[in-house]
């Protein structure tokens, strides 16, 4: 069981979905998010949840609400309410509709790291991965700022910080779950795994 705190981002807003995702049934679950808080329960010692409000799921979890902001789906408050909340030096974040990510690459981008760093975040050949990695307190301020300025963009804050880039051959671990097509074929990939 890893030490470091895990953070679900379930506070999206699922635009090319159709319909918050998050909430999805997802293999023997109700929900998306169920899936992942007991999977990554059995690798991280605490998971917690990052949610716009906490009132949408029906079930017990640690749940950690964006701080109020009159700005967009974009997870920069989220981040900010997880430095108030977590008051951690580093913590892990995944997207929940990344349900592949797994105890793999988790401990590939954890023993990566280095106190040092902004943050430790996944690439793939289709590019850098925010909702993958960890990110430090050295980060905060920075985050207060984004949110300050109505600027939402992770990868120019990852490229413009002390950011270790991991690279992954293995683009399966990593498929998200942005459009109905692409969650049929997660459900179909989960019934062979």
């Amino acid at each position: 069981m890893l030490n470091m705190p895990c953070v679900i981002f379930a506070g999206g807003k699922s635009s090319r979905m159709g319909e918050d995702k998050s909430l999805l049934p997802f293999g023997s679950f109700n929900t998306l998010t169920e899936f992942q808080l007991f999977r990554l329960h059995k690798i991280f010692k605490n998971v917690y949840i990052s949610c716009k409000d906490k009132s949408k799921f029906n079930f017990q979890a640690d749940f950690i609400e964006d701080i109020k902001t009159s700005s967009t789906y974009a997870p920069t408050a989220g981040f900010v309410a997880i430095f108030e909340h977590l008051r951690c030096d580093r913590f892990f974040v995944l997207s929940v509709d990344t349900p592949f990510v797994g105890k793999i690459e988790i401990e590939q981008l954890i023993n990566a790291d280095k106190f040092d760093n902004d943050a430790t975040t996944a690439r793939t050949q289709s590019g850098i991965q925010p909702m993958c990695g960890i990110y430090h307190r050295s980060m905060n301020e920075k985050f207060h700022q984004m949110l300050k300025e109505d600027n939402h963009k992770l990868g120019l804050l990852l490229k413009n910080s002390k950011t270790l880039f991991v690279d992954f051959e293995d683009e399966k671990p990593f498929l998200n779950l942005n459009h109905p097509h692409e969650y049929k074929e997660a459900l179909a990939h989960l019934s062979t795994i």
